[in-house]
Formats: structure tokens, C-alpha cells, sequence
């Protein structure tokens, strides 16, 4: 895939590795993908793998995708003409180097590109819905619980006057009609899951009593813990060392493996994405 921005071409790419095709399942195809439907809503979560079992269309499809951003020089081409398949259970690597667009490519599909920014593409289908159809309330809906995305930074994104285990808990109950105890107890299933130990210690810290490490993998455990199909992963190593780097790399291979989830990996590092 070529997101190109100005003046440099972004080199997106290449690595698709199916956790389907390791089940026997064939890996979806870009040619002869259903239109999706206008105007509709978004669908229960799971729904999504259970139809690609059957052989369906592919979890999300974006075609001739364009995100532009208006200035005094004149427009400014972040993205242009980025078309892209991404099936449950497929990882989806997109490399470039800074300022190459990459991260607005995985925020115009969440459309969180406010003014002047804008946003065309002849599709961009989740699920059998077109996004550019719905709503703004349609939207939070589909953000975070069908479609979540770990930011760069985890320091800049989480609230630093919240405990880590209050903040994954309220992501929890925001798309859960849930108790305060069960989602308690889900969060501190969810901290294990993405291997920080003593999760019970974990719970009562705030941002800035946390590692960088333990910071994204906070991150990580609060974007999936709604369960989501799609997860967009935007450079979720760049502030980590080396080793650290592969242990959540190595997290986020295995949930993406055991839940069937597809996975859109941007990073600017393309032996990262390789391996």
C-alpha cells in the first residue's frame, strides 16, 4: 500500500500474517467485497469472525482512501489513495517514516480527523457498514467497542489524575451494562492477560508511578478489554527498549492469535513488522 504524503511517498506494506490460515480458513480477498450497507448500524461484537468462518467478506475494506488538511499554502496531502483488505485474524502491517501519514491512516477510519481536516474515500466498510454513512452517535458506538486503537505515547494519552485500574474499568463499563465489581474484576483479568504482574498492586497506581513498558501494555489492556474485532496499534513500541519491545510485541501476537481479532500494525521500524 502507498499513502503518499508531501513531498515523501510512505511505504505501507506488506506483512499479513493470518492466525485464519492457520485455522484452515482462507485469508479474505480484495476483488468481489459486498458494498456496505448505508446508513447502518453497527453490529454485536464477534459477529464479524463468525461470518468470516462462513467464508464472508473481509472485517474492513477501505478503497482510494484521501485525507487532506487545508493551510494558507495551499491543501496538504497526509493520505492519498490508500486502498487496503483486512480480515478477522490478520495482521496488517503499515510502514513509512515520520510525517508519511501513517498515523492518519488509522485515524480517518475512526474518523477522528476534525477541521480542517477532511476525509474521502469511495469506501470504507466495517462489517458490512459504511462508515462515512453514520452518524456521529453511530461512531462511539463502533470506537472503542468494535474498533479500538493504542496511541503513540501512553503518558499523553492516559489521565493523570485517575488510577490505570479506575481508567480500564470505566472503558469497560462505558460499553458493558456492568457493576463496579464485576468490572473491577475484569479489569485485573484484563492486566494479567497482557503479563503485568501483582495486577492487584497495578490497579491503585497512577500514570506517572508506571513504567514506559507497563504504560503501553495499560494502554493495550484498556483498548481491548471492550473486546473489540479490529485493533489499530500506532507505533506501540517507539518509546520502549529493545526488549521491552518484543515482550509486548509478543503480547499483542498472542491476543491477536487467541481472540481472532484483526490487527493494524503502523510503525515507522519495517524489520519490526517483518518479524
Amino acid at each position: 500500500i502507498a499513502a503518499r504524503a508531501t513531498p515523501i511517498c510512505a511505504l505501507a506494506a506488506a506483512t499479513r500474517r493470518s492466525a485464519a490460515a492457520m485455522s484452515g480458513r482462507r485469508s479474505s480477498s480484495v476483488e468481489g467485497t459486498p458494498t456496505g450497507t448505508s446508513g447502518g448500524g453497527a453490529t454485536s461484537a464477534g459477529q464479524a469472525r463468525r461470518r468470516f468462518e462462513r467464508g464472508a467478506e473481509p472485517l474492513l475494506v477501505v478503497r482510494g482512501l484521501r485525507t487532506s488538511f487545508r493551510t494558507r499554502d495551499g491543501v496538504v496531502r497526509a493520505v492519498d489513495g490508500v486502498s487496503y483488505a483486512l480480515a478477522p485474524g490478520e495482521t496488517l502491517g503499515i510502514v513509512g517514516e515520520s510525517g508519511s501519514g501513517k498515523t492518519m491512516t488509522g485515524r480517518s477510519v475512526l474518523r477522528l480527523i476534525r477541521p480542517p481536516g477532511e476525509v474521502k474515500a469511495k469506501r470504507i466498510v466495517f462489517d458490512g457498514t459504511d462508515l462515512q454513512t453514520l452518524d456521529e452517535v453511530a461512531m462511539r458506538e463502533i470506537r472503542g467497542r468494535r474498533i479500538a486503537m493504542v496511541m503513540q505515547d501512553p503518558k499523553f494519552s492516559l489521565n493523570p489524575v485517575m488510577t490505570v485500574g479506575d481508567q480500564i474499568a470505566e472503558a469497560y463499563l462505558v460499553h458493558h451494562k456492568v457493576g463496579s465489581a464485576q468490572a473491577r474484576e475484569r479489569t485485573l483479568e484484563m492486566l494479567a492477560a497482557v503479563k503485568i504482574r501483582d495486577p492487584e498492586r497495578v490497579y491503585g497506581l497512577y500514570p506517572n508511578e508506571v513504567s514506559g513498558g507497563m504504560g503501553q501494555r495499560i494502554m493495550m489492556a484498556m483498548m481491548l478489554i471492550p473486546d473489540p474485532d479490529l485493533l489499530i496499534a500506532d507505533e506501540p513500541t517507539s518509546a520502549l527498549d529493545v526488549t521491552v519491545s518484543m515482550q509486548v510485541l509478543a503480547i499483542l501476537d498472542d491476543l491477536v492469535t487467541r481472540r481472532g481479532m484483526g490487527l493494524m500494525f503502523i510503525s515507522h521500524d519495517l524489520n519490526l513488522v517483518a518479524s
